[in-house]
């Protein structure tokens, strides 16, 4: 068994756990914004505005498809860390096969609701069409999505952070190429980036399977374990359920951001877009971070140890703020540099980067909160507790609804960008007392489980 979670000093095993997080996430986010680069500079402005339009909507789909999986490995995390084998199995089994009915409800929802979502966000028309190919195309590829983030996942549930790294920029990698070979020999446009996406996170989810079939035997159910269990399913839909509507609640909120960003035109939306791909990449180090903690969460809980996830707590704040600090003294002297990337020669760059300026100073400023929602809202899960963190993302959903309305009403692209900072204060606030609650339920339930 691997104790590295459980064992050794919370700060140098956290963050022994969280760099290959990082370093794939990173990729992950560069692939993505390869994506973006390649379509605004190949494609053009108008193509590269429809793909940034979408993004919300991508992360509303994949995130409460991808939310119910991860939150099913959360009992394979405390499993693993109690050291009940036979359970850990039958929990994979069962996750896989809920999985299934998830990716069957999920693409066909997003894909007969598309059009509708895309009108009522207010899509700019000269983008439109562009918009409804590319989000489609990726909605045919959630089955690939889901299985790659359920797999990662697993590892990641006992304590294995570094194989979905090398697997993840396996998909970084053919991500890009492909994007080179159906953008610019094919000319397949928007649509050869999307299959591309597609084809990578498919790949990845296949060598993923066959690593854990091979390296991680402890992980296969067997032959009798293939089957729906009523008591499985309730634990995990329990945690996944909340998981996957905060999510939900979380990208309904950035899709009313994206409609209040649409409101002011196709250059505003690209220029937003680049800047938003840019702060993606700087937000990964707290993304990161909150995997760890589900994980770390989940094996201590499962091994008994209350103290152990203080002191956890307690080191994940330090290295966020520490990590804050870093990319907001970095922000601003990449931005230009960087949105240049993304644009074909002779784009108005000077005419975007005021919208792009915007937007990043205003986050800079609350990247400390936004750490704080990481950490806390991923302990309390890997706990199993699953409603206070959801009620966070509700949190998040009234600032920023509130925030894009003021924006609209007063026709302000500053309001409408500091519609995420405003979510980030709300929810890190909220979440930090949730986790003061839940730690003492925490105590309570461990000290009966010992009979103190």
């Amino acid at each position: 068994m691997n104790k590295e979670l459980i064992e050794g000093r919370p700060m140098s095993v956290i963050l022994k756990f969280t760099i290959p997080l990082l370093i794939g996430n990173i990729f992950s986010q560069l692939y993505n914004m390869a994506d973006t680069i390649i379509v605004g500079r190949f494609v053009g402005q108008n193509a590269l505005a429809a793909v940034g339009s979408t993004g919300t909507i991508m992360f509303l789909v994949q995130g409460l498809a991808t939310g119910l999986t991860t939150g099913f490995t959360v009992l394979t995390s405390q499993r693993y860390g109690a050291e009940d084998r036979k359970g850990t199995k039958k929990s994979v089994a069962n996750g896989g096969l809920l999985a299934i009915i998830i990716i069957v409800f999920f693409t066909l929802f997003s894909i007969l609701f598309m059009k509708p979502v895309l009108k009522l966000m207010n899509t700019p028309a000269e983008i439109f069409d562009e918009a409804y190919t590319y989000i489609t195309i990726i909605c045919m590829g959630i089955i690939c999505t889901v299985y790659y983030n359920y797999f990662s996942s697993l590892m990641r549930a006992v304590g294995n952070s570094k194989t979905p790294l090398v697997f993840l920029v396996f998909s970084a990698c053919l991500n890009v190429f492909l994007d080179l070979i159906f953008i610019v020999n094919f000319h397949m446009g928007v649509a050869g980036a999307a299959i591309a996406t597609d084809i990578a996170q498919g790949l990845s989810a296949v060598l993923s399977l066959f690593y854990i079939l091979w390296k991680m035997k402890y992980l296969v159910p067997e032959k009798g374990m293939w089957h729906i269990e009523k008591n499985n399913t309730i634990q995990q839909l329990k945690i996944g359920v909340p998981m996957a509507l905060q999510f939900g609640i979380t990208a309904s909120g950035t899709m009313i951001m994206q409609t209040a960003i649409n409101g002011f035109g196709s250059v505003a939306v690209a220029s937003y877009t680049a800047a938003c791909k840019i702060q993606n990449i700087l937000m990964q180090g707290h993304y990161s971070l909150g995997q760890t903690m589900a994980s770390y969460g989940g094996q201590n809980y499962g091994y008994g140890s209350e103290s152990r996830i203080r002191k956890g707590v307690r080191a994940a704040l330090v290295i966020a703020i520490l990590y804050s600090i870093f990319v907001a003294l970095l922000s601003l002297p990449i931005l230009k540099p960087l949105m240049g990337l993304f644009f074909q020669k002779g784009a108005d760059l000077k005419g975007m980067m005021p919208y792009a300026v915007i937007y990043t100073r205003l986050c800079m400023i609350f990247y400390v909160p936004l750490g704080m929602i990481f950490i806390f809202r991923n302990i309390m899960q890997g706990c199993g507790y699953g409603l206070l963190p959801m009620a966070g993302g509700i949190v998040e959903l009234i600032c920023r609804l509130s925030m894009a309305i003021f924006s609209m009403h007063f026709h302000s692209y500053t309001m409408a960008a500091f519609c995420d900072p405003f979510a980030w204060i709300g929810a890190g606030l909220f979440t930090a007392i949730a986790y003061l609650f839940v730690i003492k339920k925490v105590h309570k339930d461990l000290s009966n489980e010992k009979g103190l």
